[in-house]
């Protein structure tokens, strides 16, 4: 499976609203569970969209993306106060070891899902922490997203995190997309 990142040409499609369909900030926060203190990272955060909706329930977010043109469009939108801007790539994250309460990843999981990356989110995610991904379901119709050859199904990707030394508490398996709760 080949790993790519979004076109930064067609960023404007990461902030329609209508991305809420597939997961919504409800949701998002439901799965997430954490406290307002807490400190997490948003993996592949693009433009902000989710990173934007999560920021007022945390204490720190870091929008971690691997194109810095991202960020320049995630500046221009405007950054809240408690949000840190990272270039890096997921599977070489510059934070210490259990760093973050929590990490998640909205339609971003096929894009650096690989063995290397699973123990690098293992490594900064605490011990208990709780790693929230959403991503488009290789069970999905297709219709939108990503070729239907670059998704994972949940039983690939609650393989992939338990192979990281994740628990999976929760799958939600649904027609275009996947949700999966995983801690540390």
């Amino acid at each position: 499976m080949g790993f790519h990142t979004f076109p930064v040409d067609r960023a404007d499609a990461l902030e329609d609203p209508s991305r809420y369909r597939f997961c919504s900030r409800e949701e998002l926060l439901e799965m997430l569970d954490l406290d307002d203190d807490a400190v997490i990272a948003d993996l592949g955060s693009g433009t902000g969209f989710y990173t934007t909706d999560v920021a007022p329930f945390v204490g720190t977010v870091h929008a971690v993306d691997v194109q810095s043109e991202m960020h320049d469009i995630h500046r221009e939108n405007g950054v809240p106060s408690n949000v840190e801007l990272v270039t890096a790539n997921v599977s070489s994250l510059p934070f210490d070891d259990d760093e973050l309460d929590g990490a998640f990843s909205v339609m971003t999981h096929h894009e650096y899902a690989d063995e290397e990356t699973m123990a690098e989110l293992a490594r900064v995610v605490r011990s208990g922490g709780r790693l929230v991904t959403v991503d488009w379901s290789a069970d999905g119709t297709g219709e939108d997203g990503p070729s239907m050859d670059e998704r994972f199904g949940c039983d690939d990707v609650t393989a992939q995190l338990e192979d990281a030394g994740f628990t999976v508490e929760s799958v939600r398996d649904r027609p275009e997309t996947l949700a999966i709760v995983a801690r540390r």
